[in-house]
Order: C-alpha cells, then sequence, then structure tokens
C-alpha cells in the first residue's frame, strides 16, 4: 500500500478492456436524491463509458439497512452501506438475525452525523430532546441506526422521557423541521449535504455538538465510530461544531466474480478524483485508506487488485 497515486493511474492506464458477454450487476443505493443514490449513478456511468464488460445498474432503496438485506436475500449483487451496519450484517446483530455473507470492495468516504434543531428553539443539547418528537432517518437506513445509539447512549431511548423517534426521509424531515412537527433532524452524510444548506437558507439552524458521545459509541460497537468537525462556513456556522464519523463501504456478495470486483476497482479509482463531487464536497477516494473495512473482509478480488496495484 506504499506505492503512490502514479502507480496506481499508470496501472489503470495500461489495463485493456476485457472482451466478453456484458455483466450486468445492480448496485443498491438509497433513496431518490440522497447521496449513495447520487454516487450510485456516478459509478454506474463511469463503468458505463470505460469500455469495460460490466454494467453497474443502480437499485433504489432505504438505503444502509434495506441495502444489506437485499445483498443477503441476492436481489442485489453490490450495495453502499454504513460501516456501523455493514459491521452488524457481519456479525448477524441488531437488525439481521443472522450473519451476512457480505465483503468490501473499498471504504469510499465518511459520513458525517447532523443533529439540527431551530436556532431559535429551547433544544441546545441532545438531552433536551427528551420527550420531543426527533427525525431520525427512514426506515432501514444507517441514519437511523446512528440516531438511536446517539439517543440510547444520552439516555433518551428508555425511561420515562424517550425522545420520540420518528422515521423520517431526509427531505420528509427537513420539510417537517421547518414546519415545526419536528424539534430536531438527524442526518447522517457529506458535508455539505444540499438538502440541508437549502434548510439552512431558509431556516436559522443550530447544530448540536455529539462528538462528546463517539467514546461511548465505541466501545459499545467499535471503533467504526469517530469524532469529526462540521467546519465553520459550512450551513453558515460561525464555528466548527463536534459530530461522529462513520464510514462508507462500497461491498458486494461473496460470490461476485473476482474479474467483477476487479474491473469495478478499475473504474472506481480511475474516476475517484470526480465520483464525489456531487456527493459531499471536499471528500477524497484515499487509496491508501480503501482496505481499512473493519469486521468486513476484502472481497478476493478487491484484495488481488490492491495487492496488484500496491505489491
Amino acid at each position: 500500500m506504499g506505492a503512490g497515486i502514479g502507480t496506481l493511474a499508470g496501472t489503470l492506464a495500461g489495463c485493456a478492456p476485457p472482451s466478453g458477454p456484458p455483466r450486468r450487476l445492480r448496485l443498491a443505493t438509497g433513496p431518490e436524491g440522497g447521496p449513495y443514490n447520487a454516487f450510485g449513478k456516478a459509478l454506474a456511468g463511469a463503468v458505463a463509458v470505460s469500455g469495460r464488460r460490466t454494467q453497474i445498474a443502480p437499485v433504489g432503496t432505504a438505503a444502509s439497512v434495506d441495502n444489506l438485506r437485499k445483498l443477503g436475500d441476492g436481489s442485489a449483487e453490490l450495495a453502499l452501506a454504513m460501516a456501523d451496519v455493514a459491521e452488524d450484517a457481519v456479525l448477524g446483530r441488531e437488525a439481521f438475525s443472522r450473519p451476512v455473507a457480505v465483503t468490501a470492495l473499498a471504504r469510499v468516504y465518511v459520513n458525517y452525523t447532523h443533529l439540527l434543531v431551530p436556532a431559535d428553539g429551547p433544544v441546545r443539547s441532545v438531552g433536551d430532546l427528551a420527550g420531543r418528537p426527533v427525525a431520525s432517518g427512514a426506515a432501514g437506513s444507517g441514519v437511523q441506526v446512528a440516531a438511536g445509539r446517539i439517543l440510547r447512549a444520552a439516555g433518551l431511548s428508555g425511561g420515562p422521557t424517550p425522545a420520540r423517534e420518528l422515521a423520517l426521509g431526509l427531505e420528509e424531515s427537513a420539510r417537517a423541521l421547518r414546519e415545526g412537527t419536528v424539534e430536531a433532524l438527524f442526518w447522517s452524510g457529506g458535508v455539505p449535504t444540499p438538502a440541508l444548506a437549502s434548510l439552512a437558507r431558509e431556516l436559522p439552524l443550530r447544530f448540536l455538538p455529539l462528538d462528546g458521545y463517539a467514546g461511548a459509541l465505541r466501545e459499545l460497537h467499535g471503533p467504526v465510530y469517530s469524532a469529526v468537525t462540521l467546519p465553520a462556513g459550512v450551513y453558515g456556522l460561525t464555528g466548527p461544531v463536534g459530530s461522529i464519523g462513520v464510514g462508507n463501504y462500497l461491498l458486494a456478495r461473496a460470490d461476485l466474480p473476482a474479474g467483477a470486483a476487479r474491473e469495478l476497482l478499475q473504474v472506481l479509482f480511475d474516476r475517484r478524483l470526480d465520483l464525489l463531487r456531487e456527493v459531499t464536497a471536499g471528500a477524497r477516494l484515499e487509496p491508501r485508506f480503501a482496505i481499512s473495512t473493519g469486521r468486513v473482509p476484502l472481497h478476493p478480488g478487491a484484495a488481488a487488485y490492491y495487492r496488484s496495484v500496491y505489491g
């Protein structure tokens, strides 16, 4: 993994398009308009113009949990998912009654957990959410998993006055916050997330710090969680706000042919500089971090690809 980016580019430049009939792979992404859906479409487009025989068909879903279930039942060959949910699937815990035979192709970028409330409202900390309605992400999404764990860490998922979690997607959540039917909104995505940037221009917002819960989450669920920072300037923030980061993985069924995995990774890294442009500003697909997939094993074809490029 010590070779530089130039080595990668040179290797890709020397790869001739494989011959043979097209291979169509279904990629479980996320809801229309969301970052997974945008990334999936961008990747499908990049693969389509690459001249390779692999074809990607993006499939709209509820996101991470739903995607991993589709991998498990064979209704998708590829999927995008947050690292915490992917580890749950591999271990057969939480939302998964038994382990899912899933492998990783790459860690592609990091999601930032957002918790926002109206700036003129009474909520100034996570603890203030007790008894209040909270948009906690769509059912079957990684946002919902992370939000639930944060609320549990804060003691707000049980007891006499738990936060009232409402399963809403991003657009529904933004509308509910704007209309006052929820008092807080959880989201996990790139920075800035366009829908939230638009909301911030309409409604003065306060972003609540979450980094204080990173240690508790790591202790309970492992190192998939890390402390990150929403930088000053985004969403009109006058200063940085501590938050929690979670990696995003490009995943595959364990029975995906090794050649297909290799072809996909060749395109992914060849186009790495622009694939994330519409998903998360400033993010880069870093080859040296791509193999950091925790308890989710690398697909054998992916491992062979990284060895061939980096030695």
